[in-house]
């Protein structure tokens, strides 16, 4: 996909590969065109590995929001929330590495911890699901410790680890009180 595309020589698709596990054939265009639309609109000529990895999150994450203006007090309950996921998830064995934190508004989110596997994964592991609904909690954890108060930030965290635990016990027999049924 990126054979028609100039680019920089600090480009590393071996990076680009560890940071698109999963990714499509189309995926993989839609990412390479979203980075060679920052290249054009800052009339360059060469793909960089910045270019890169920022539509990689483009692609993954959504559109940066810049215009939603966060007060003081939002964007250090967003530092304290991610960072609360960032440092869980890099003491944990079996959790995917942190590659990224921000506090940049994507999509819905008012920030982001990206982990990403080092390479495609088939199977996942009953303790690489805890290590990964430990690293959904954190944020909250992390909101409670810090400021005695939760805010609704740590709502789709909630929401994607009950579907985990629920996916954990009844899609994968992963229990071990009810076993594999």
């Amino acid at each position: 996909h990126s054979r028609n595309k100039k680019l920089a020589e600090d480009v590393s698709l071996r990076e680009v590969a560890e940071h698109t596990p999963g990714f499509s054939g189309a995926d993989l265009e839609n990412m390479l065109n979203e980075a060679a639309i920052i290249v054009a609109k800052d009339s360059r000529k060469m793909l960089t590995q910045k270019d890169l990895l920022f539509a990689i999150e483009k692609v993954l994450l959504g559109p940066e929001k810049r215009s939603r203006v966060f007060s003081t007090e939002e964007k250090r309950i967003a530092a304290y929330h991610e960072a609360g996921h960032a440092l869980v998830a890099s003491l944990q064995p079996k959790a995917d590495p942190v590659r990224k934190v921000s506090i940049v508004a994507r999509g819905r989110a008012g920030g982001y911890t990206l982990k990403l596997p080092t390479e495609d994964k088939p199977y996942r592991s009953y303790y690489e699901f805890l290590a990964e609904l430990d690293t959904h909690h954190r944020g909250y954890s992390a909101e409670k410790i810090v400021f005695g108060d939760v805010t609704t930030g740590a709502s789709d965290d909630l929401h994607k680890a009950s579907e985990l635990a629920r996916d954990i016990v009844v899609e994968y027999g992963m229990s071990e009180t009810l076993g594999p049924i």
